[in-house]
């Protein structure tokens, strides 16, 4: 089948890296391993703060104009199926209903979220178009169960929900010495203390929180020798950097955006993953760290209990809660046997739970069951 696939919040060619960006971009590689031919129909982008007023009317004429300009280009030779990824009030997709139903053809959203509270408040207009396109498509794809409840109402037959775990392609074999030799020497790094490791975009909100949270945490580790990789940039960097003042400047290292290939080595050569995840929808960095066979402590929210098992493949704590995050990390910073076996148990998992084949399986099922006759 031909798909045309659109994502409001970033399209996958977005030149900043991104959870958001990679799974977009894994989710039309597993379309195309189906054998669907997968085309970007428009990088547009529909994601407003709510800081700017007037901006979310902008986008949705905006969107009303392109969504018309797509629809007389692609009649011509229509897509089979319009294919959706990341629509909430922030971004909502003011392109995929009017094209789909115009065409008509299937309409298929995926990561799809919907918060009753955001009704009648400054992204009013988006919420109530997210609402609209949910209720509106053929099928709906939710990558966590913290969405499901919210997204149930709006459907007008349960079938139409599917649920999709957050899936990686598997990692390439490392040499784990290798990779920790060749970073120590880099980087200046002993390789007989624990090396914990952060990846995050350094940008306000919800990462900055993040960013937060962990530095005061590890402040309460003074009694353990410990150093940190921090992977990430962004417009808050040197923000992010000062937010770790109160620690030895000799135990952090600020290693910017890296390449998939050096992110690879980082999570093989790491012995622990640490990241708040403030309001995070599941956390790429999570799942990609675990696949490598890193263990983790992260926050619990959203849908990181979807990802990271409690006891088994990492340990989760109350969202923002700076003293347990410490104790968690304490403990495993303690326990280099139980480490590993978190690490052996979420490589396990991540493999047999969250595999590329298996999600491409599970979307090619779904979207030929919509398939409609020319």
């Amino acid at each position: 089948m031909r798909i045309a696939f659109h994502a409001p919040l970033k399209a996958p060619t977005h030149p900043t890296p991104s959870g958001d960006r990679r799974m977009a971009r894994l989710l039309m590689a597993a379309l195309g391993h189906a054998g669907h031919q997968v085309d970007l129909a428009c990088r547009f982008r529909s994601w407003d703060d709510g800081e700017r007023p007037g901006r979310h009317q902008r986008l949705a004429d905006l969107g009303a104009k392109l969504a018309a300009r797509l629809i007389g280009r692609l009649s011509r030779d229509p897509p089979d199926l319009w294919f959706t990824y990341h629509l909430y009030h922030k971004a909502p997709d003011w392109l995929g209903p009017a094209v789909s139903a115009a065409l008509d053809i299937p309409y298929v959203v995926a990561e799809a979220s919907y918060a009753p509270k955001q009704a009648g408040g400054r992204f009013a207009l988006g919420h109530a178009a997210a609402g609209e396109a949910i209720a509106r498509a053929d099928a709906v794809i939710s990558l966590t169960t913290a969405d499901t409840e919210c997204l149930r109402p709006l459907l007008s037959s349960p079938d139409r929900l599917t649920l999709l775990r957050p899936f990686v392609e598997p990692p390439a074999a490392r040499d784990r010495a290798s990779d920790r030799a060749c970073l120590a020497g880099a980087l200046d790094l002993p390789p007989d203390v624990p090396w914990l490791l952060a990846v995050g975009m350094m940008r306000g909100g919800d990462k900055q929180r993040s960013f937060r949270v962990l530095a005061r945490a590890l402040e309460r580790l003074g009694s353990q020798d410990w150093r940190l990789l921090v992977v990430g940039d962004g417009p808050r960097r040197a923000c992010v950097e000062e937010t770790f003042g109160a620690i030895d400047p000799a135990r952090l290292r600020f290693l910017g955006a890296l390449p998939p290939e050096r992110l690879a080595a980082c999570y093989a050569a790491a012995d622990l993953m640490v990241w708040p995840a403030i309001n995070e929808a599941y956390g790429m960095a999570l799942l990609e760290a675990q696949a490598a066979g890193l263990p983790v402590v992260a926050g619990r929210t959203g849908g990181v209990p979807d990802l990271v098992r409690d006891g088994s493949t990492g340990l989760l704590t109350p969202i923002g809660d700076e003293i347990a995050f410490a104790d968690a990390v304490d403990t495993l910073l303690a326990d280099p046997e139980r480490r590993r076996t978190m690490g052996r148990e979420a490589a396990r998992v991540v493999a047999a739970e969250h595999g590329f084949t298996a999600a491409s399986h599970t979307l090619d099922t779904l979207i030929r069951s919509l398939a409609r006759p020319r």
